[in-house]
């Protein structure tokens, strides 16, 4: 090969290159703009049913103009219904959305601390397997624990664990509940009870209880954040730019139903 030849194909290498390396588009960041300023969301990887369904609104327009219509300070700021777009002060706001729901994509990693991005939903009654809504998602802001408070928390996450866990166990012995009634007797389901409620305690925690892990307890006693929600929510990404502007919006005055007085609406679009 004469060097001219290799030189040519070098160059015919490079600008291949180039051209793959501009179609690569890093689809990950979306842009909030409001009146109090923009904050850019980055999408997380391991939840690519929520990511891929917010990039296609975003890319659809399905949110411009919509309204923050749920705001709570040091709580959370919420938006997605379409049926905020242009809506009179008097209406009350929330039960709107795409018109389906996208499946919990819950990641432990991921927990609420200040900043995070997650899918709103229905409550649990209705929704066991707490499927996201297909447009509305909210922000937390939340407050700063202390040690203290994440003890207490500790506590009552175990005891709720361990009541569901006595609710299973006693689920799968109805007959022996049905014969107890069936016999009248109170005193028997009494002693029986308090046995199983002992067995259950014993084999619960001789198991993991659950504790905050010490990245967690550092970035809630800090950052801040809303702890309660954690492993309950769908959480699809995180605030890298504008915490600032949130805390503004979550500071503004709102009604009894927690809809901003004076309407907040957004534009978001994927910055690329």
């Amino acid at each position: 090969m004469t060097r001219i030849a290799f030189l040519i194909l070098i160059a015919l290498f490079t600008v291949v290159s180039c051209t793959s390396s501009d179609k690569t588009v890093d689809n990950s960041v979306v842009s909030i703009k409001t009146e109090f300023g923009e904050i850019k969301v980055k999408l997380y990887d391991e939840t690519p049913l929520h990511k891929e369904n917010f990039i296609k609104l975003v890319n659809e327009g399905f949110y411009n103009d919509l309204l923050f219509h749920r705001v709570i300070n040091h709580f959370m700021i919420q938006g997605g219904d379409p049926r905020s777009r242009n809506a009179k002060n008097n209406i009350i706001l929330g039960g709107g959305g795409s018109g389906y729901t996208i499946p919990a994509e819950i990641v432990p990693q991921y927990y609420h601390k200040k900043g995070v991005l997650a899918a709103a939903r229905t409550g649990n009654a209705r929704n066991p397997e707490k499927r996201s809504s297909g447009s509305q998602f909210y922000i937390i802001q939340g407050k700063v624990y202390n040690d203290e408070d994440l003890d207490l928390m500790e506590i009552r996450n175990n005891d709720q664990l361990k009541e569901e866990f006595l609710k299973k166990h006693l689920d799968s012995m109805k007959d022996k509940i049905i014969e107890f009634k069936k016999n009248d007797d109170r005193v028997g389901f009494d002693k029986w009870f308090t046995e199983e409620r002992e067995l259950v305690d014993s084999i619960y925690a001789a198991g993991p209880q659950f504790a905050y892990t010490d990245e967690q307890r550092k970035t809630y006693t800090t950052i801040g954040g809303y702890p309660s929600l954690d492993g309950e929510y769908t959480i699809f990404g995180e605030v890298i730019e504008g915490l600032d502007v949130l805390d503004k919006i979550a500071a503004v005055e709102t009604d009894k139903q927690n809809r901003p007085i004076n309407n907040i609406t957004m534009k978001l679009e994927l910055i690329k």
